[in-house]
């Protein structure tokens, strides 16, 4: 048998910049997912770039099943000191409980820093040092690695206990019920989506082949209404892009609200039908209408 030769990728080979490759990368669901299934914790993007005061984090994020909050700044180049005092500036002015260092090398003072802070903070406060690696196989395409080089104490012990301790509402439990409900949905009539693990929340992501932004299918219980939308969460030039095509983009899809949304990072490109998701009865009604509009924005906003 033939075996084949394993070799590290240099990071800047398959990511020229931090903030624009990397950070939108990391941003996709099933990206995001990859790094949740390291830390062994459920992680749900809230948006990139956030602001906080004079400063923006990287990734700012959530426990999908708790009120956690999460913030990870990532630097493609060794730790260094001033992105330690980012790490502590962020979390501090979010009140972040889950901090998050993702680098491509952790100097060894860096790491005892990290150790000490996990010792030495509040016991909700858990931080992570993470080397990003990047492998190939022979002639494999590269396969992204995340590698915890230093993480809390207990920390598999802390999670379980979050876990239990998160009790969710009534209506948290028919949002993963609805979400199962619609997955399941979907891989019976082989929809050709990307489909994701669910989490309890009115929203549910989808990717489609692009790391500028991604499907949302959301379920709003008090105004009564689905939605599909595009979510473009730090491209101001891509919601443009879309904008110069809106006459051609709405005979596709039938007529779409347009969010710039100018004061924000964020875009959206939103369609939405009347329907209460408490009314079970209904729902497959809905996962018609859900699974057919994403795959009329997957077609139509791939062509542009």
């Amino acid at each position: 048998m033939k075996l084949g030769r394993i070799k590290q990728v240099e990071l800047r080979e398959i990511w020229k910049h931090e903030a624009t490759n990397f950070t939108n990368w990391l941003a996709i669901p099933e990206n995001l997912d990859l790094l949740s299934e390291e830390i062994d914790i459920e992680l749900s993007l809230i948006d990139t770039e956030y602001n906080v005061g004079r400063f923006n984090v990287d990734i700012y994020a959530e426990e999908a099943s708790a009120d956690r909050k999460v913030i990870i700044e990532n630097q493609l180049e060794r730790t260094d000191h001033d992105h330690l005092g980012k790490l502590i500036t962020y979390a501090s002015g979010l009140d972040a409980e889950i901090i998050i260092w993702i680098v491509k090398d952790v100097l060894e003072e860096h790491q005892q820093a990290i150790n000490w802070l996990n010792e030495n903070t509040d016991e909700k406060i858990n931080f992570f040092a993470i080397r990003m690696e990047v492998w190939k196989i022979g002639n494999s395409e590269p396969a992204p690695k995340f590698h915890i080089i230093s993480k809390p104490n207990n920390w598999t012990k802390s999670v379980k206990k979050s876990a239990q301790q998160s009790a969710l509402t009534e209506t948290k439990i028919l949002q993963l019920k609805f979400w199962n409900a619609f997955k399941e949905f979907a891989q019976n009539q082989s929809l050709n989506l990307r489909l994701r693990k669910t989490y309890p929340q009115h929203w549910y992501d989808l990717s489609f082949g692009r790391n500028d932004c991604h499907i949302a299918l959301t379920i709003n219980s008090q105004k009564k209404e689905l939605a599909c939308e595009i979510y473009i969460p730090n491209s101001k030039e891509t919601f443009e892009t879309f904008f110069a095509n809106c006459k051609e983009i709405d005979a596709k899809t039938g007529g779409l609200e347009w969010m710039e949304l100018p004061t924000k990072k964020a875009s959206r490109i939103k369609k939405k039908t009347k329907g209460d998701f408490t009314k079970e009865d209904k729902w497959n009604e809905y996962f018609e209408w859900l699974g057919k509009t994403a795959l009329n924005f997957q077609e139509t906003f791939n062509q542009y």
